[in-house]
């Protein structure tokens, strides 16, 4: 399986996002979407899984959840929008770790692109940083990757280039 993963979008969608995840199966948005154009241009694109975050407004609430869990490839996965980092999780996502023990904790926010191993969770921890203009990060990011035999592989990280319009 082939992931496109981004998040931090507030509303822009860099029209590179089509190309970078022109080959991937499944496109996950990890939070603070900004529309539902936005995301029903992913999902026209490719199947897509995402989750509100703390921007995004009531119809976005309704069609994404805070936290989604699932399993890809064998993997479970848990994507939301505000988890705090490795190993220092708000209490709602320790909770949610303990629980469901996913192998992929995979969050937005902070607009700082960040992928680590929690050796303490034993997870993989994903950010991948802001894909939009708003914001405080200088270069919009984006992440592939694969889940094959039972584990993330090919993580690469894309730059799109400068937050900036111009």
């Amino acid at each position: 399986m082939k992931i496109g993963l981004l998040s931090d979008t507030h509303n822009y969608l860099d029209p590179l996002v089509f190309k970078y995840f022109d080959e991937m199966d499944e496109i996950w948005h990890a939070g603070d979407i900004g529309s539902m154009d936005l995301l029903n241009q992913l999902e026209k694109f490719k199947p897509t899984k995402s989750v509100y975050g703390n921007i995004d407004g009531h119809e976005i609430r309704a069609a994404s959840p805070e936290n989604l869990i699932f399993c890809c490839e064998g993997v479970n996965v848990l994507m939301t929008h505000i988890a705090g980092k490795p190993p220092h999780y708000n209490a709602r996502v320790k909770g949610l770790i303990k629980e469901h023990l996913p192998g992929i904790l995979i969050c937005g926010h902070s607009h700082i692109l960040k992928v680590e191993f929690d050796k303490i969770n034993q997870l993989l921890f994903i950010n991948p940083g802001a894909a939009g203009k708003h914001g405080f990060h200088q270069i919009k990011t984006l992440v592939r990757f694969e889940i094959r035999d039972q584990k993330p592989q090919n993580l690469e990280v894309i730059e799109l280039g400068k937050r900036s319009s111009k």
